[in-house]
């Protein structure tokens, strides 16, 4: 089994259910092996996939690799999933999907800065970092991490919610 083998049977597969594949990671588990296979995607609202649509691309993607000849004769269980949001930001869709989410970014000189994703373009992003905005260039990024809030701020839900 080979990642990219196996990421060129399933990227067209993917991309007729509008989503992207991130990556593909091989983890040994006893006698067989875990495919886990990450997309992403627009979604309906451009904020990422809908737990339907990874679903139907899942069953998809099951049935091709039954049919193709990357697993080979390994025992192997498929797991289909999200980004999630442990995965750092890397790519300016990344960003765009992840509007008005809390996001903390270390820079490459170090430095740390805790904001809100107000926008993106193709090379930079504007958070709004105690009602300041402050513009990153993605070229500066290190890491960036989306935090997890369990009481979002209702201004923010509503911003979503309206698109």
């Amino acid at each position: 089994m080979k990642e990219s083998q196996i990421a060129g049977v399933l990227t067209p597969i993917l991309a007729q259910f509008g989503l992207e594949l991130e990556a593909v990671e091989i983890i040994p588990a006893g006698k067989r092996r875990l495919l886990r296979v990450v997309v992403d995607g627009d979604g309906p609202d451009g904020t990422g996939p809908l737990l339907d649509e990874i679903a139907e691309a899942s069953k998809a993607a099951s049935a091709v690799l039954d049919s193709a000849d990357v697993t080979g004769n390994a025992a192997y269980t498929l797991e289909v999933t999200s980004r999630g949001v442990s995965r750092p930001l890397e790519l300016p869709r990344h960003w765009r999907r992840n509007a008005g989410r809390l996001v903390t970014v270390r820079l490459g000189e170090g430095d740390k800065i805790t904001g809100r994703i107000a926008s993106s373009t193709e090379e930079s992003v504007r958070l709004d970092v105690n009602g300041t905005t402050q513009d990153v260039r993605f070229a500066d990024v290190d890491r960036a991490l989306i935090q997890v809030e369990l009481n979002r701020p209702k201004a923010t839900r509503s911003e979503d919610e309206e698109g």
